[in-house]
């Protein structure tokens, strides 16, 4: 299985549960909302790498206890029978509109898979040929008819301790560019006519987004020298808080931006950058949404009031995306789609703790949880809730804000929702939002039209303050060199 390596902080072991104890301190919850009571990480013995298989589902935990009212809960469209049956004339129809859109998918970690299958060594991979140990590869994109992919820079925010956060980004920069350019069926797009041009030439216009604001440790010139390299969106914040902002999945600290953090979001705005709020606290989009002066996406998001994860967006912020003009572009994973996932969690952790009630042996625990989810399995999700998340950002956002960031990262198709387990999947999903009514117009603008539009604007916004603002500069003099 291939693994995103992710830092966590660890206690005693017993599955990871005891890193996280009740206290008096909210997790970055929408307002006005506590999830789980309260949490607090504990001093930590050790630091070891997890898959992001084994993140993500640790990352459930918080959510277990974000339960919210049934009616929040109840899936808003109309699921199909079997979400893995897709008719075939919606089928062809879907596909027909997807080559026309351009399908833009703005989350794919393929670069990291390039590091940690073969440390970067492309000559590993003929990737003209199906990759079974890759989460793309181009006649896998070719056959789910991508027209735009963003690659995701992922560093884990573990790093900021250890200052090699830009290092490693470096690493995954130069990977995902010697992919590029060493590929003729792929070309890189710095501009939506870009996007445009490489779409109509039969190319795969390919882009970079940066997906946690700690790789530029807090210098402006990392992030100029990042928009130069081809990043187009930077996410503010992963799976921890910042130095300038907060994440959904910490401790609320900065409960938002910082000084520091509203300066970086208006730097982005010069330079022509989305600002990605993907992974950030909802008070640090609200922030973000006040302070931005070109329209924003969410990369990889999707709607709070269908799953109560911590990462997902809540209604209030979704109803500012019309007056921004920003894009939410919804995810594929099974603990950000499923309205059940919150529930299972908890169930999940109330019988870790029985185990820890009665057992001492960590072997033992562990074998007892994982004796539990045989017994109850986690909720996969389907084609038909993505398509309900889909349908409730419809409803308070509009059609023109809705895009596609699935959030590929490895080749076990259960770390996807049932339907959509690779690349090859994206015309089912269409085919699905077409059986529920939506137009040809709308499935364009959510495939990739809705993409373009934001990210014209965005230029747009960019060219403007680039006459009448200078680079963002926080850092010293250099001392002057002497013999």
């Amino acid at each position: 299985m291939l693994h995103r390596q992710v830092a966590e902080d660890l206690t005693s072991g017993h599955d990871g549960i005891s890193a996280w104890a009740t206290s008096g301190i909210s997790l970055n919850g929408p307002e006005g909302f506590t999830l789980g009571g309260t949490f607090e990480r504990r001093n930590t013995k050790e630091t070891r790498l997890i898959s992001r298989r084994r993140f993500i589902e640790r990352s459930s935990l918080i959510a277990g206890s974000a339960l919210v009212a049934g009616s929040a809960l109840a899936s808003l469209g109309t699921a199909s029978d079997n979400p893995t049956t897709t008719d075939p004339k919606l089928l062809d129809r879907a596909k027909a509109l997807l080559e026309r859109a351009p399908l833009i998918d703005t989350h794919n970690d393929l670069p990291s898979a390039f590091l940690e299958t073969k440390a970067g060594d492309l000559t590993a991979f003929d990737m003209t040929k199906p990759q079974p140990t890759l989460c793309a590869d181009i006649p896998s994109l070719r056959e789910g008819r991508v027209g735009a992919q963003y690659w995701s820079v992922f560093v884990e925010s573990a790093t900021q301790k250890t200052h090699t956060s830009l290092h490693e980004a470096m690493r995954e920069f130069d990977v995902a560019l010697r992919f590029i350019e060493t590929n003729a069926d792929l070309e890189q797009a710095r501009t939506a006519d870009d996007i445009e041009r490489i779409h109509q030439s039969g190319r795969i216009a390919c882009l970079l987004g940066v997906e946690g604001g700690h790789m530029i440790e807090n210098s402006p010139a990392a992030l100029r020298n990042f928009y130069a390299l081809g990043a187009r969106y930077m996410t503010l914040t992963h799976w921890d808080n910042i130095d300038w902002a907060d994440s959904a999945t910490d401790r609320p600290e900065h409960f938002g931006l910082t000084e520091l953090g509203e300066r970086f979001v208006k730097e982005m705005n010069r330079l022509g950058m989305f600002v990605d709020i993907s992974h950030v606290s909802a008070d640090t989009m609200r922030d973000a949404l006040h302070v931005t002066r070109a329209p924003l996406i969410f990369s990889h998001s999707n709607a709070f009031a269908i799953d109560p994860h911590p990462r997902c967006v809540p209604d209030d912020v979704l109803r500012r995306m019309p007056a921004n003009g920003g894009v939410v572009h919804v995810n594929f994973i099974p603990a950000f789609v499923s309205p059940k996932a919150p529930e299972w969690q908890e169930k999940r952790t109330a019988a870790l703790k029985e185990l820890h009630a009665h057992l001492d042996n960590d072997k033992a625990i562990a074998k007892g949880i994982a004796d539990w989810g045989k017994a109850n399995p986690e909720p996969r999700g389907s084609i038909s809730e993505v398509a309900d998340h889909i349908d409730h950002i419809r409803k308070v956002a509009g059609v023109d804000h809705i895009g596609i960031g699935a959030d590929y990262y490895e080749v076990n198709p259960e770390s996807m929702v049932l339907g959509l387990e690779n690349v090859t999947r994206y015309p089912h999903l269409f085919a699905e939002l077409l059986r529920r009514g939506y137009s040809d117009d709308d499935v364009l603008k959510i495939a990739g039209q809705n993409h373009l539009r934001a990210m014209r604007q965005m230029e747009k916004v960019a060219a403007q303050l680039q006459k009448t603002e200078a680079p963002l500069v926080t850092e010293g003099l250099v001392p002057k060199w002497t013999m």
